[in-house]
């Protein structure tokens, strides 16, 4: 009975992050805290600060957007041709200067000019280090039996805590008096750090100089390959159901309470709820449930979210009244838990290792256009009475899990020796 404690310690020892590992996941966690310091003050900065009609605001943002989702493919694409670190120090140079140049830029054109340049940046580091962190997951799922989605959860729970603690870095500022620049100024120090980190921590990876026999031009193993085109149509209904935590849920509850004052908390809950249940549940469902069953179930749990909020008794007045609301972030942030971590680890299983980057690129853009095109749909559908708009939205995750069960269904993955699954 005594030599229980040793075999756990050792277990535990065994699936310990490895030192490149906890380097990314730190990567994650400082490129959120930087960009939300200055993301959330964004539209108000261009509309109260600069003067900027509406219509020209939403420009600049899905300008923004799209630099970003739209181009990950590139990003994907020099990572595998290059090796993730000149792309990750090219990114983090171009968003240090996307910072700097938003925190001077007075006009529309040098504006827009900013803002593209942050996201492309953001097109170039993240598919670099996601893919990576997918590469080195699952070489640590080999050595070490921990399941890759639990290596994955951590990068994901990282990055939500940034995410959490960046609009709180900006708002600290801007309660200062630094205002809007100060953030940006901050969110450029922030990849100043991380810009000297990786310059000496992140190793080098031999370029790719040559291709394999029978590879063409066009990657046909990642655009032409079914079960992974499948995949990017599941988790594009994901990424359009997350989106409608900026179209239908502020329209949810201004109707309830007359204004959108209680969005700040709702997103600080979906934050917490990452940062404190990801971990858990990753290692519940990694040692139990295959990963399409994972993305199956999270979709579905999303799902459930929609459809809850005209099912949820809706206690009129007072804070009560956000009842329904809160239980569809509640819901739909349970359900991006189970699926994120699947969704990353199928990837390697369907696409060949030097191909991965380009595919995690694919998977995120893929997945901007069908939520560029979705967005416009649902957003017709915001006016309608509120059964009609949350059913037709709960539909959209549904129709998604029923695309997942097409993929192949994958095995569990095997836990250590002595490590418990608990």
């Amino acid at each position: 009975m005594t030599v229980q404690p040793e075999r756990v310690r050792a277990g535990a020892a065994r699936s310990a992050l490895t030192p490149y590992l906890r380097l990314l996941t730190v990567t994650q966690f400082a490129f959120n805290v930087g960009f939300y310091a200055v993301l959330p003050y964004l539209a108000a900065h261009l509309g109260d600060g600069l003067g900027m009609a509406g219509w020209l605001v939403g420009l600049v943002l899905g300008l923004r957007t799209f630099s970003q989702q739209g181009l990950f493919v590139v990003g994907g694409a020099l990572t595998d041709r290059y090796g993730p670190r000149p792309v990750v120090l090219a990114g983090c140079v171009l968003r240090i200067a996307g910072f700097c140049w938003l925190a001077l830029a007075g006009s529309t054109a040098t504006v827009i000019g900013a803002v593209v340049l942050i996201g492309f940046a953001a097109a170039l580091f993240s598919p670099a280090v996601e893919s990576e962190t997918a590469r080195a997951a699952v070489a640590h799922e080999a050595g070490t039996g921990t399941p890759r989605a639990q290596v994955l959860a951590v990068f994901s729970a990282a990055g939500q805590a940034g995410a959490f603690l960046g609009p709180l870095l900006g708002t600290l500022l801007l309660f200062l008096g630094g205002g809007f620049t100060a953030a940006c100024l901050a969110g450029a120090l922030v990849f100043i750090g991380v810009l000297a980190g990786h310059a000496r921590l992140m190793p080098h990876r031999p370029r790719t100089t040559t291709r394999e026999p029978g590879r063409g031009r066009f990657p046909r193993e990642v655009f032409a390959n079914r079960p992974f085109l499948v995949l990017c149509l599941a988790y594009s209904t994901y990424l359009l159901s997350y989106n409608q935590l900026y179209l239908a849920l502020p329209v949810e509850v201004e109707r309830v309470t007359g204004s959108q004052s209680a969005i700040g908390g709702l997103f600080a809950l979906s934050s917490l709820l990452v940062v404190g249940a990801q971990l858990p549940l990753t290692r519940w469902s990694a040692h139990r449930i295959a990963p399409r069953t994972a993305l199956v179930a999270g979709l579905a749990v999303v799902s459930a979210g929609f459809a809850a909020v005209p099912l949820v008794p809706l206690v009129p007045g007072g804070p009560a009244g956000l009842f329904p609301a809160a239980t569809f972030v509640v819901l739909l942030t349970l359900g991006q838990m189970l699926l994120i971590p699947a969704a990353r680890g199928l990837v390697p299983d369907l696409v060949d290792d030097p191909r991965l980057g380009l595919a995690t690129g694919a998977l995120s853009s893929v997945s901007g256009l069908a939520v560029l095109v979705g967005s416009a749909a649902t957003g017709t559908l915001l006016g309608t009475p509120g059964p009609v708009l949350w059913t037709a939205l709960a539909a959209v995750p549904l129709a998604g899990a029923a695309l997942a069960l097409a993929l192949p269904r994958g095995g569990l993955a095997r836990a250590p020796e002595g490590t418990g699954t608990d």
